[in-house]
């Protein structure tokens, strides 16, 4: 039997119309199957696509105040950071209540992820949503073999890489640091290289030079294609448990997507516990049903 639903189409980390990382999200979708929820991701053929569930009731009540489910085209995930955001907004949107007023708490595949409201957008035509950013699944220095092997994907000497880390929060990131913003946006990747490597790439801008501090670029490999992804929130948790406080700021902004033609802003913060918190403006552009 057919299921008609409410779907929203949500430009997260925007600074205007059309310049963020585009989410697509599905209302009550407790009755959908996973072969019904990887169609409709594949069909959409977003970065991600996302289902908004009744969360898991414990003994004491549910101890979240939405459960999500992420996919890809090519499957789904524990965690990321741009549907976090993009399903936060529209749960609230669609008249979601958080038992908290000034934070809600998700539930996903990585466990329980706080979402607080973080002022106003900064461009974009809404509140700013800031998420708190889940543990490492991998951290540390990155092994001669592999910083080799990103050297090679990214086409730059292993001299040109500055620094790399594992930064995983779910997705598998790795990340480099390269000189500048500017060797970032000239990056002219190898597919072939890739394998199974999600590379996340950073370098700083200069006094002047930018709005941001960082200049940021999400490469991967799916189904044979090379993939940018426009703004990654789960990469900029993991570049800011890297870099905040350190070679950065403990409050910075990052850039994301110049080399796509868009212009995403990720605030990024360090608070005193250590906790990092990554945030950004998040808008509805598409509202209305749809029939899975």
């Amino acid at each position: 039997m057919p299921h008609t639903l409410g779907f929203r189409q949500v430009d997260v980390f925007a600074t205007g119309p059309l310049t963020g990382n585009p989410l697509a999200v599905v209302h009550d979708a407790d009755d959908l199957t996973d072969d019904q929820m990887a169609a409709f991701a594949r069909w959409t053929n977003l970065s991600e696509t996302t289902f908004l569930l009744r969360p898991t009731v414990r003994d004491d009540g549910p101890a979240a105040d939405y459960r999500v489910r992420i996919w890809t085209p090519g499957g789904e995930l524990p965690f990321a950071g741009h549907p976090t955001l993009g399903s936060a907004h529209a749960w609230l949107d669609a008249g979601g209540t958080p038992r908290s007023a000034d934070r809600l708490v998700q539930e996903c595949g990585v466990g329980l992820v706080t979402v607080r409201r973080d002022g106003e957008g900064g461009g974009g035509d809404g509140d700013r949503l800031a998420f708190a950013a889940p543990p490492l699944r991998r951290s540390g220095p990155v092994g001669p073999e592999d910083l080799a092997q990103i050297a090679r994907a990214l086409r730059v000497a292993v001299a040109d890489v500055e620094d790399a880390a594992w930064v995983d929060n779910g997705p598998g990131w790795v990340a480099a640091r390269l000189r500048d913003a500017a060797a970032v946006l000239a990056v002219e990747p190898d597919l072939a290289a890739f394998g199974d490597l999600k590379i996340g790439v950073v370098g700083p801008y200069g006094p002047g030079e930018s709005d941001a501090a960082v200049e940021v670029r999400a490469l991967f490999e799916v189904n044979g294609s090379l993939v940018e992804d426009p703004v990654t929130g789960s990469l900029n948790a993991g570049l800011g448990q890297w870099l905040a406080g350190e070679h950065l700021p403990s409050a910075y902004v990052a850039s994301q997507g110049t080399a796509l033609g868009r212009r995403g802003r990720v605030h990024v913060t360090r608070d005193a516990d250590g906790g990092v918190w990554v945030a950004g403006a998040a808008v509805t552009t598409i509202a209305g049903t749809v029939t899975l």
